[in-house]
């Protein structure tokens, strides 16, 4: 049973994910394209050419499970992984800490608070801890 939320939460929530949504299927798809700008900045990462089509592809279905309702935290989960993978690359080629290497953190600020806003099985699940008794 879904508990109701106001508009203005429900619309909040969906821009937040709108926004991870929308730039996580960019990124995969022109990864999938492979533009030269896409190859030249992945080389620089010290990924090889024939990975990225394979990071598209990852990128994509991750982003699709998270845009299904039903499947919206397997995708969260996925892109959380994601995510981590992004980061420790940035921190690897030593990239600025805030344009670069924390991006991908926005963007899972976004993603959870998303879910969260509109997800009360998710807001139960983040506070369990809470409610126990240790």
């Amino acid at each position: 049973m879904r508990s109701q939320i106001s508009k203005t939460r429900l619309w909040i929530a969906r821009i937040m994910s709108g926004l991870v949504i929308l730039f996580m299927l960019f990124d995969g798809v022109f990864k999938l394209i492979q533009p030269a700008p896409v190859v030249e900045g992945t080389l620089v990462l010290g990924y090889a050419q024939h990975h990225i089509g394979v990071i598209g592809i990852l990128a994509l279905v991750s982003t699709v499970l998270y845009a299904i309702p039903r499947t919206a935290v397997l995708g969260a989960l996925l892109l959380t992984g994601f995510f981590g993978g992004v980061i420790a690359t940035q921190i690897r080629v030593d990239a600025p800490l805030f344009t670069h290497t924390l991006f991908a953190v926005y963007l899972a600020i976004l993603m959870w608070g998303g879910l969260w806003l509109r997800d009360e099985r998710v807001r139960k699940l983040l506070f369990a801890a809470k409610e126990e008794k240790w």
